[in-house]
């Protein structure tokens, strides 16, 4: 049921209702009928109540929202990175199961369009891994040259959840011992600003300058940070060459229309969390204390007891103020001293608890169940296995995400180099960007969903396959990250080896368990 509004006379209405009752009556109904105006729309945008004053109702742009004091923001981010637990198992959580040691590469090119039988697809898609994890698998692959491809991936994706977003530049650079130059240069979120500080325009912003559809056409990248506002040099790079090629990737999720920088996925928690850590950091020390068990003796003077030996009492400390208490002493106490004890009631009993719920606001900002984000499963094999799958919905979407924005560009320029150092032979391929598409086909797999129970879940994929629901290319690389097509060359070996061995034999002989471990034993 709604409230009807309701306004008191005031003074003045009274005194003109002694003279004329008409008017006062009319006064009242009209300010009735501006809170009425007032009242109505959406509560949000009130103001006026006691609960939205705190809000913030100005309505701007995403430059205006997300750019100011970036660098700054950047800073909190990495502070709670380093020195919070929590954060710090978050993002390790994310990482590890999003890429875990490293997203791998599936080629699989469109055989169809191209023309080509399966058998030579295959082939193709064969030869195109080979290049792609020499090169990958390298630390030439790094234009740092202290990291492969596969390190470089969680490097990007740690920097994009923590900082907002990355960049990575693509420079050619000689090797030695390799013959691909391909090289990726990261570049931290702090280092695209504007040249010497100048203020955010309409053109530029954040670094990053966009054509008239808002479309980035040039980065201005520091060669130090940007707060050394002396000696500073800003070096302009195209998003792309004349030639079309890409120059730089921008890695970042993008929220809203014209967005030109990303945001840490920690901005929401920024403040709870930065509150409960020294919450806790004030519990714990508290709990050290109580541990401690201070005793203050008092006395009329506030001097030191009478009867204590400086040698002895103070076990050579270096505070003549502190008296240590060991094992089985008995202290004698003066006349007029007594013994107080300071007790702060360590561990609080409703510390857990307290932290337990903002944990879980936390995890649903982070789109992690609160028993994935503490790692913790106390709960029933129904509850654990639905947080894991809650969890895996956001895995997955981010590793589409990532893979798209960072790993298959850079497939690409591996394969067009090999296609141009005539490794590959791909006819078309520099000609037709549709050509060049369907040779570059590929899928990213990485590290499987935990299993809770893998004997019901591997008897589900089974079926899943059985009734074409699924494939075992899918099913293999969602259960343990692996490709079945390797697997099935391997698989195929080993049953070569079996039977070379005659353990085969043995199996397909054995009427049980037992036959087969004689004969086995018996070897």
């Amino acid at each position: 049921m709604s409230k009807k509004p309701s306004v008191n006379m005031n003074i003045i209405d009274r005194a003109i209702g002694v003279f004329s009752p008409a008017s006062a009556l009319e006064r009242v109904q009209s300010r009735l009928k501006i809170q009425a105006m007032a009242d109505s729309g959406y509560i949000a945008t009130k103001s006026s109540k006691r609960s939205m004053r705190s809000a913030n109702f100005k309505a701007q742009d995403s430059d205006a929202d997300d750019l100011t004091n970036l660098t700054k923001f950047h800073g909190v981010t990495r502070d709670l990175f380093r020195n919070h637990p929590i954060v710090s198992g978050a993002i390790g959580t994310m990482k590890y199961n999003i890429m875990g040691a490293g997203l791998t590469a599936q080629p699989q090119i469109d055989n169809d369009f191209l023309g080509l039988s399966e058998d030579e697809a295959r082939v193709w898609e064969i030869k195109a891994g080979r290049y792609f994890n020499f090169w990958a698998q390298s630390q030439n692959a790094d234009a740092e040259h202290t990291s492969n491809f596969y390190e470089l991936q969680g490097i990007a994706l740690t920097g994009t959840f923590v900082s907002g977003d990355i960049f990575a530049a693509l420079p050619y650079i000689e090797r030695k011992d390799s013959p691909f130059s391909l090289a990726v240069r990261l570049i931290e979120a702090d280092m695209c600003s504007n040249p010497n500080g100048l203020k955010d325009t309409k053109s530029i912003a954040g670094g990053i300058e966009n054509d008239e559809y808002g479309a980035p056409i040039r980065y201005h990248f520091s060669k130090n940070h940007p707060s050394r506002r002396t000696g500073n040099k800003w070096i302009p790079i195209d998003v792309f060459a004349d030639n079309g090629r890409r120059n730089v990737l921008h890695i970042f999720e993008k929220h809203r229309p014209y967005q030109r920088r990303g945001i840490s996925v920690l901005a929401p928690v920024v403040e709870p969390l930065k509150q409960l850590g020294d919450y806790t950091q004030a519990e714990l020390t508290a709990a050290v204390v109580s541990g401690l068990f201070t005793v203050f003796i008092k006395t009329e003077s506030g001097e030191l007891p009478e009867g204590y030996d400086e040698d002895t009492t103070y076990q050579d400390s270096d505070d003549l103020s502190e008296i240590n208490l060991e094992a089985g002493s008995v202290i004698g106490l003066a006349e007029g001293e007594s013994i107080e004890t300071a007790n702060p009631n360590r561990p609080n009993t409703a510390f857990d608890p307290f932290v337990s719920a903002i944990l879980r606001h936390v995890g649903a900002a982070l789109h992690l169940p609160y028993e994935v984000l503490i790692k913790h499963f106390s709960s029933s094999y129904s509850a654990s296995r639905g947080a894991l799958l809650e969890a895996w919905k956001m895995f997955r979407a981010r590793r589409v995400w990532f893979s798209d924005r960072f790993c298959q560009p850079i497939y690409e320029e591996v394969i067009k180099e090999a296609v141009m150092l005539g490794y590959l032979p791909a006819p078309g391929f520099l000609d037709d960007p549709m050509v060049m598409k369907a040779y570059c086909g590929c899928t990213w797999n990485g590290p499987g969903q935990a299993q809770l129970n893998p004997l019901q879940e591997t008897k589900a994929a089974k079926m899943k396959v059985e009734e074409a629901f699924s494939t075992r290319t899918k099913e293999a690389a969602e259960m343990n990250g692996t490709d079945f097509n390797a697997n099935a060359k391997t698989a195929k070996q080993e049953t070569k080896t079996y039977k070379e061995t005659g353990l085969i034999e043995v199996r397909d002989g054995a009427s049980d368990q037992n036959t087969m471990t004689t004969e086995v034993n018996n070897e």
